[in-house]
């Protein structure tokens, strides 16, 4: 490749996917004869062996950053580093007009308000998400694709396909249904929570219910505060099996989890506890990378259970706040229960009904609910027994 370089140029060598040979060496398992350390070795030698006329400049990408070798970083190598991030609003907007031109759209479809309702999507998101309206709209005889398309493979592409060939007795769906009321009634009723989009009891992907929020902005970081509601949200669904059903199932599984992640991400890397601002413990390190093989614990047994305690202190408090919330508006649980077993699927509209004490309104065949502002990460609600659901946004975020 480097010959035939040196042969065209003045010319670029681009390397996609640079991490396939640019791990780091020395794993400290197995012998140094490995071919990609030698395909990297090479790799090094070429790049060094470049005269500075000979007009050739060699460009690699990569998603795992974290894993190159540092010899592949130093100066006069890859010494160039550009980032390039997740699209925000109006950068949805522009990137989802350019894949509308390959297919017929209707009217009444506004790009501005599927970029707002596509937070954390990147370009190829958006191009499989211009996709599957255009194959929804197909299956449906359509002669031009609208927005109640554009809805539903939002839902698809966020949620998972529905599988409505699950059969779920009547037993499950209520259970389901109350579960997932659960986390939207504590949603509604915390104040500074992201909006409620969307609940339903169809299964979708590996969850047999989900409830979704929206924030109305796009979201770079996330307060105390913030932070602790979300916690309150994740227990309402164990916590509504709890008082109207008196028993306990594996759906709130997931939603424990994720619960006391964010507990002790507070507590051991956010310093948001009475510990103070301090990083406790060390990240896990894989060491097929090139990290060191044996393990050590800067933490003492003294301190592990000061973690342990300041996790259950915070997972409790929260517990009991949203249980006050619930048992105060039982009304609205139950209301929240009955339409999900009517209706099966809740817009924002609905919920907001509910919420109001008045009847929610019947879904309207052909129609979809476009919010008005949303955007930023998603939070879903798994009910699948414990198994979570893929990450929609990379990076990490606390929901």
């Amino acid at each position: 490749m480097f010959e035939q370089a040196k042969k065209h140029a003045p010319c670029i060598i681009f390397i996609d996917e640079i991490d396939a040979v640019g791990r780091q060496r020395g794993a400290g398992l197995g012998g140094g004869n490995d071919e990609r350390e030698q395909t990297l070795n090479q790799l090094l030698v070429e790049i060094d062996g470049f005269e500075g006329t000979e007009g050739i400049i060699v460009v690699a990408a990569t998603s795992r950053p974290d894993v190159l070798d540092p010899a592949l970083l130093r100066p006069g190598r890859f010494d160039r580093q550009v980032t390039v991030p997740l699209p925000d609003i109006r950068g949805r907007e522009q990137i989802l007009q350019v894949h509308m031109r390959k297919v017929p759209i209707a009217p009444d479809v506004d790009p501005k308000v599927i970029a707002r309702g596509t937070p954390g999507f990147s370009g190829a998101d958006l191009a499989n998400l211009v996709n599957e309206a255009a194959l929804m709209a197909a299956r449906k005889s359509k002669r031009l694709v609208d927005m109640h398309d554009f809805e539903d493979a939002k839902d698809k592409v966020m949620m998972g396909a529905e599988r409505k060939s699950v059969v779920m007795s009547d037993k499950q769906r209520e259970t389901t249904a109350y579960h997932e009321s659960g986390h939207a009634v504590v949603a509604k009723l915390l104040p500074g929570t992201d909006p409620v989009h969307k609940v339903t009891i169809i299964p979708r992907g590996r969850a047999l219910g989900l409830t979704m929020q929206l924030p109305t902005e796009d979201r770079f970081n996330y307060e105390r505060q913030e932070i602790l509601c979300n916690i309150s949200i994740l227990m309402g669904g164990r916590i509504a099996e709890e008082v109207f059903l008196n028993q306990m199932t594996t759906g709130a599984g997931n939603d424990i989890e994720r619960a006391t992640d964010l507990a002790r991400r507070m507590v051991t890397q956010w310093g948001m506890s009475t510990i103070g601002p301090m990083v406790i413990g060390e990240k896990e390190e894989e060491v097929f990378i090139g990290r060191e093989m044996t393990k050590h614990s800067n933490i003492s047994e003294q301190t592990a259970r000061t973690v342990d305690g300041e996790v259950r202190d915070i997972i409790q408090e929260r517990y009991g706040i949203a249980r006050k919330l619930i048992e105060e508006n039982r009304d609205k649980v139950e209301a929240m229960a009955r339409a999900l077993l009517k209706y099966e699927t809740l817009d924002a509209g609905q919920v907001s009904d509910i919420m109001a004490g008045r009847d929610p309104q019947p879904p309207v065949e052909g129609t979809g609910n476009y919010p008005s502002a949303p955007g930023g990460n998603v939070t879903t609600t798994d009910k699948s027994g414990g198994q979570p659901l893929p990450s929609l946004n990379p990076g990490e975020h606390p929901v």
